[in-house]
């Protein structure tokens, strides 16, 4: 039993310092791009994200109806996806997945038209995640909080402040649960990764996905977390206990602090450090809930000590959990109306009620139900019920910021935003790479970079930038670029009054009887 628990607590300190962290991905071009009409079959899709991607799963259904497996690789923050040859004309289907460094799958679809648009090829639901398993990895995930939370913070209570077996049914039951939604949660989190069905969780292939992703080493953290809470719940000696239930809230912090989208925003020397140090602090505060409770309607004359002890340390606790929280919540949003833009604003806003009203419950449990158990250690039950109460606001917390896996945070949303539209032009005899920023509706700069199709520069005298959106009337704008120091064509202050997909033609002057001529479109949503 020993050496079972000294390779727990050294499995926990492994995983905990060999994780690193990460941001969130977001979609910023596509080449071709989402809706346009070739004239000849492309070879690729490169798909441009806000960070680098690991690639996962890509299907393609051609204008025929076809399905097609296809392969990809990450080049950079690019995801680049070789298309079967010799494809029908007219409108293929490209759905992709990709990973997140968050460990979140990203997924999506391409439309393109070869020759023309037709309504031969119908959207796949390749991108899609049933509500089977999006309910599934919900409930896993609030098994996981339970665990951690009310199992872990449980076991450090008893150890700590309640000496004794108080509320054991329902810490060790969270520890249970927990453990099992840390299994599943890595099931789940390769099929929604590989696009695969329930059924699939009986192969390898989604459990080796799932351990590949940042979310692997957080939930073999938590895992063994509770393992060691759970041995703890045993030892022999309260050195023991001491000990272990210590290193089990560190492996909760870590849990916490390797995934997910507050503990890998930028910055990234800040953003984990805040989630470990808010995490301990919840799992401190929900932990002594439900043995309080117990204690409470028990009437043990132990109650007023303990609250007393609990309360000593829950006050700094508490105080840096409000403050962690306040600065994450500032660094995912940035700014306040995306608390009821976003759908992640909206779970945080709920959670921010949430805890005003815990908040209060323990400022009323602190100074005024306390000192009344104290006075009389027999009226316990009035305070029993607002612990309880608590007890049952912690849960709603924990059912709410679940949700947060299947939102994009207001900042990945913003990092995407602010990165330049990218538009490749590529022939036979010349090449353009052409940014746009910042890429949306008012004044735009644009940067060409002009080359001969072997990828050599093209020696341009002169280059011209024609744009128009014929869909909304806006005749061309014709805007004649500067070479600049860095050796790129810009033209600066360009205005794109309207969102839609934008005609560019690019006229580079080689000499006084040669010129070159590109012609691209691009999406201004």
């Amino acid at each position: 039993m020993t050496r079972l628990i000294a390779g727990l607590a050294a499995l926990l300190v492994a995983l905990c310092f060999a994780t690193g962290a990460w941001a969130h991905a977001s979609l910023v071009s596509a080449e071709p791009a989402d809706g346009s009409v070739l004239s000849e079959a492309p070879t690729t899709v490169q798909l441009r994200f806000n960070e680098n991607v690991a690639p996962a799963v890509a299907s393609l259904i051609d204008a025929a109806g076809k399905a097609h497996d296809v392969t990809m690789r990450a080049v950079d923050q690019s995801v680049v996806i070789a298309l079967p040859e010799k494809l029908p004309r007219g409108t293929q289907v490209l759905s992709y997945r990709v990973v997140s460094q968050d460990g979140h799958p990203v997924a999506g679809s391409l439309v393109f038209s070869i020759g023309a648009v037709t309504g031969t090829a119908m959207p796949t639901n390749a991108g899609a995640i049933s509500v089977t398993t999006v309910s599934l990895i919900w409930l896993a995930r609030i098994g996981v909080y339970l665990g951690l939370f009310v199992g872990v913070g449980g076991v450090f209570f008893a150890a700590w402040i309640g000496y004794g077996p108080y509320g054991a049914t329902t810490i060790l039951g969270s520890l249970a649960l927990g453990v099992a939604g840390a299994v599943a949660s890595l099931g789940l989190q390769g099929i929604d990764l590989l696009n695969l069905p329930l059924t699939a969780l009986a192969t390898l292939a989604p459990w080796k996905a799932a351990l590949g992703t940042s979310l692997g080493p957080s939930m073999l953290i938590a895992i063994a977390a509770m393992a060691v809470a759970r041995f703890a719940w045993q030892s022999p000696t309260m050195t023991v206990a001491w000990g272990l239930t210590s290193l089990a809230m560190i492996g909760v912090g870590f849990s916490l602090a390797t995934s997910g989208h507050a503990a890998t925003a930028p910055p990234q020397w800040l953003t984990p450090t805040l989630v470990f140090v808010h995490g301990i602090a919840v799992a401190y505060w929900v932990g002594a809930l439900a043995p309080l409770v117990v204690m409470a309607r028990r009437r043990h004359n132990a109650l007023p000590r303990a609250f007393r002890q609990f309360s000593a340390a829950a006050v700094p606790l508490v105080g840096l959990l409000v403050l962690t929280g306040l600065v994450l919540a500032i660094i995912q949003l940035e700014s306040f109306r995306a608390l009821i833009d976003t759908w992640y604003g909206i779970i945080l806003l709920v959670k921010l009620v949430l805890v005003v009203l815990l908040l209060a419950l323990a400022v009323l449990n602190r100074f005024f139900l306390t000192p009344a158990v104290v006075l009389d250690g027999e009226n316990t039950r009035t305070l029993g019920g607002s612990v309880f109460l608590e007890f049952l606001l912690v849960v709603g917390i924990l059912i709410a910021v679940a949700g947060w896996r299947f939102t994009t945070p207001p900042r990945a949303l913003a990092d995407s935003a602010a990165t330049p539209l990218a538009v490749h032009i590529h022939t036979e005899t010349a090449m353009f790479q052409v940014l746009i920023s910042p890429g949306k509706v008012g004044s735009d700069d644009f940067v060409l970079q002009l080359m001969t199709g072997d990828g050599s520069k093209l020696p341009a005298k002169e280059a011209t930038l024609t744009l128009s959106l014929p869909e909304r009337g806006i005749e061309p704008i014709e805007r004649n670029a500067v070479l600049g120091p860095d050796g790129y064509w810009h033209v600066r202050g360009v205005p794109l009054p309207q969102p839609g997909r934008w005609h560019m033609q690019i006229d580079a002057l080689v000499t006084d009887f040669e010129k070159v001529t590109l012609e691209d479109d691009f999406e201004v949503r």
